[in-house]
């Protein structure tokens, strides 16, 4: 569903297709029961799953509307600030996705941007920036830098936290999300069976 799509009468098949996003992220692998959140854009902002959110319950009911200015609603996921920036920079962006795929953030714990060693991950996305956060200061912090960097990239990753991918369209940050933990997953498997240096 398009940016344009979002502000008609898809609306309503819009807030269904971000909750039925958010729970393949937790089916297959990128997120745990309650971690990651989600959003798409709206005709009056977007809506974001709500803080505390479980994958597994979550209705469309649940979400909560933000605007692209101003504060948003306290319900609205920790990470709703990020959002909102991400939409403010990008008047393209139709979605956002943050998840927590298990390779992604071990192969990026030490340092350095992340480059797929695998054909589909280099064809999408050739590096993929890893921005280092301080955990203490992180909601201050992230909006800025992950919103400066999903500006100019499809994906980022904050180390030891997760990943963040922007798409015009849900099923493309799903798309990107999806790509870059197998492409981790792939560079993780090469480097047990000896195909990779550490």
């Amino acid at each position: 569903m398009s940016v344009s799509e979002l502000a008609g009468e898809g609306a309503l098949e819009a807030r269904d297709d971000l909750v039925r996003h958010y729970r393949w992220l937790r089916q297959f692998g990128c997120n745990d029961s309650h971690s990651g959140n989600a959003s798409v854009r709206s005709a009056q902002g977007f809506w974001v799953t709500p803080t505390g959110a479980c994958a597994d319950t979550l209705t469309a009911g649940d979400l909560v509307s933000c605007p692209v200015q101003g504060a948003c609603p306290e319900t609205a996921s920790l990470d709703a600030r990020l959002h909102q920036e991400v939409y403010r920079r990008n008047p393209n962006a139709g979605a956002v996705l943050h998840s927590h795929g298990p390779h992604t953030v071990a192969l990026t714990l030490t340092g350095g941007d992340f480059v797929p060693v695998d054909f589909e991950g280099q064809y999408y996305f050739p590096r993929v920036p890893v921005l280092d956060v301080s955990f203490d200061r992180y909601l201050q912090e992230a909006p800025e830098r992950v919103a400066e960097a999903l500006a100019t990239h499809r994906i980022a990753v904050v180390r030891g936290h997760g990943v963040y991918a922007v798409g015009e369209t849900l099923n493309l940050a799903y798309k990107w999300t999806c790509s870059l933990e197998l492409s981790a997953k792939t560079a993780f498997i090469a480097r047990q069976a000896g195909s990779l240096g550490q």
